[in-house]
């Protein structure tokens, strides 16, 4: 079985947002050589996620907006975590709702999606530099 590892590196200017990160977890797989086996990509931070939905402008406002709601960022004294001087309880919230990453089939050499299916990065506490994991195994 052959392993093969990659980091992806984000800086987004906001405090949130999203990022289609499809076209660098298959050219990580192309590098890898990998024919069959799977995929892993998870955020190496705690205020960010790394989820599989579809590329759609509008559902990925509805996914802030409702996030948002689940878990709003203000008021910061709201939260018991930013009582440590932080301001980002919400941000780790939000992360526990989507998780921390995904696992997909590599079949063929080729990410194994359903239809419309992609992968995200979402940010929640953004502004500085943040990484991605892909691992991939297989043969």
């Amino acid at each position: 079985m052959k392993s093969y590892r990659q980091e992806l590196q984000f800086e987004f200017p906001t405090r949130r947002g999203f990022r289609n990160i499809t076209p660098a977890v298959e050219a990580a797989l192309n590098m890898s050589g990998i024919r069959e086996g799977l995929c892993l990509v998870n955020s190496m931070h705690i205020t960010s996620s790394v989820f599989v939905n579809d590329d759609e402008p509008g559902l990925h406002e509805d996914l802030e907006h409702w996030l948002e709601k689940l878990a709003p960022h203000a008021p910061t004294s709201h939260w018991r975590h930013n009582d440590t001087g932080e301001d980002n309880a919400d941000a780790h919230l939000k992360r526990e709702i989507l998780g921390r990453g995904v696992v997909v089939a590599v079949t063929n050499g080729k990410l194994d999606f359903g239809t419309w299916e992609q992968i995200f990065y979402a940010e929640f506490d953004g502004k500085r530099t943040k990484r991605v994991l892909i691992k991939i195994i297989g043969e």
